[in-house]
C-alpha cells in the first residue's frame, strides 16, 4: 500500500503472478511481472519517467517545455502521463497504423499526437525522424529520443532488475524479455547479471523484427511482419548495446494467439500482444531448459490495447490467423523439438 503525491510515485514495484496452467505443463514456475500495474498501464512508464527526471536534473529540461517522441504507443502514454506530473508540454508522432486505442490514451493525457504514414526508417518521414525534425525545429522542444537515450536501459537497472530479484529471492534462473528499444532487456539483464552471472537472459523476437538475425549472423535481416506493435529493431541503439543476452527465438504470431486464448481460458489472464510474445519466449526456454527453473518475464501492458487486433477476428483472419488454436500441449512439444532454433551466444 503506497500513498503518493503525483502519479510518477506509483511508478514500478509491480506485482509477480505465476502462469499456473504453464508452469504446470512444464515442471518451471513462469511468472508475469504485471506492468500494466504502472499508472500509464504499461512498462513504458519506467523510462519515460528516467528520461524526463535526468533530462530535469540536467537541465535540458525545464518546466513549460514540450517533451517531443516518436512512439507506437505506450512509450508517448507514459512520456504524456510523467510530462503533466512534472509541469511539461507533451508531443506524439505516432504511424497511422498502431492500435488507436493508444492514441486515444495519449489525447486523454493531455498530450498532442501527430499521426504519420509507416515508412521505412530510411525514409525521412518515418515517424522517428519527424519526431526529431519537429524537436530540433523549436527551442521550447525536447527530444526524448527513447532509442538512443540510455536513461531508459537506466530505468530497468534500477528499478525494474531490482524489484526481480528481491521478488524471486535471488533465485531467478531465465529473464525472457522482447525489445523495442533494447531499454527493458538492456538495464535488467545488468542489473541481475551482476548479481549472478548465470542467469540466462533469452530475447523473443518475432517476425517482421531483424535482430535474431543480427544475434546469429551480425546483419538485420527481416522477414515476415507481425500485429505486435513497437517490437523489433532493424539497426543498432545504444540500449541495445547494453543488452546482455544469452540466447534468442523467433516465434511467429499464430503463436502469439494460441498462448494469449489459453492463458485467458485457464487462468484467467488478458494478454496484449507484447505480453503474448514474452510469454511465448518463457515458454519456449521452459521447453529448452526442462522442469525445475523460475523464469521471469513480463506483461508488457494491458490487454485491451490489442483489442482492435488480437481479440479482433476479422483482423486476425485478414493476417492469415488461423482461429483454431493449437493446444498448448502440442505448443510445449513443437518448442522442444525445434530447440535448434534458438540461437545461444558463444561461450
Amino acid at each position: 500500500m503506497r500513498n503518493a503525491q503525483r502519479p510518477t510515485d506509483l511508478i514500478g514495484q509491480t506485482d509477480m503472478i505465476r502462469v499456473r496452467s504453464l508452469s504446470e505443463l512444464t515442471g518451471c514456475d513462469i511468472w508475469l511481472k504485471l506492468e500494466s500495474q504502472n499508472p500509464g498501464g504499461s512498462i513504458k512508464d519506467r523510462a519515460a519517467y528516467q528520461i524526463i527526471k535526468d533530462a530535469l536534473d540536467s537541465g535540458e529540461l525545464e518546466p513549460g517545455m514540450t517533451v517531443v517522441e516518436g512512439t507506437a504507443g505506450n512509450t508517448g502514454i507514459g512520456l504524456a502521463l510523467v510530462a503533466r506530473s512534472f509541469g511539461l508540454n507533451m508531443l506524439a508522432v505516432m504511424p497511422n497504423d498502431q492500435s488507436p486505442e493508444k492514441e486515444r490514451m495519449i489525447r486523454l493525457h493531455g498530450a498532442k499526437c501527430q499521426t504519420v504514414d509507416p515508412v521505412p526508417f530510411r525514409n525521412e518521414n518515418h515517424f522517428y525522424h519527424t519526431a526529431q525534425r519537429l524537436a530540433e525545429g523549436r527551442d521550447d522542444f525536447w527530444w526524448a529520443n527513447q532509442f538512443e537515450n540510455t536513461s531508459n536501459a537506466r530505468a530497468h537497472y534500477l528499478g525494474t532488475g531490482p524489484e526481480i530479484w528481491q521478488q524471486t529471492e535471488g533465485a531467478v534462473d531465465i529473464l525472457v524479455s522482447v525489445a523495442g528499444t533494447g531499454g527493458t532487456i538492456a538495464g535488467t539483464s545488468m542489473y541481475l547479471k551482476e548479481r549472478n552471472d548465470d542467469v540466462q537472459v533469452w530475447l523473443t523476437d518475432p517476425d517482421g523484427s531483424g535482430i535474431y538475425s543480427y544475434l546469429q549472423t551480425g546483419d538485420y535481416v527481416a522477414n515476415g511482419g507481425s500485429f505486435t506493435e513497437g517490437i523489433g529493431i532493424m539497426r543498432l541503439v545504444e540500449n541495445f548495446k547494453q543488452a546482455r543476452i544469452d540466447a534468442a527465438v523467433n516465434l511467429p504470431d499464430q503463436d502469439l494467439y494460441a498462448l494469449s486464448r489459453y492463458v485467458r481460458d485457464h487462468d484467467g489472464i488478458v494478454l496484449g500482444s507484447s505480453s503474448a510474445l514474452n510469454l511465448a519466449g518463457a515458454l519456449q526456454a521452459a521447453a529448452v531448459h526442462g522442469p525445475g527453473k523460475t523464469i521471469v518475464t513480463f506483461a508488457c501492458d494491458l490487454g485491451e490495447r490489442s483489442a482492435s487486433k488480437l481479440y479482433n477476428e476479422t483482423y486476425l483472419r485478414e493476417r492469415g490467423i488461423e482461429l483454431a488454436a493449437e493446444p498448448a500441449k502440442e505448443l510445449v512439444a513443437r518448442y522442444r523439438e525445434n530447440g535448434e532454433r534458438v540461437w545461444r551466444a558463444a561461450k
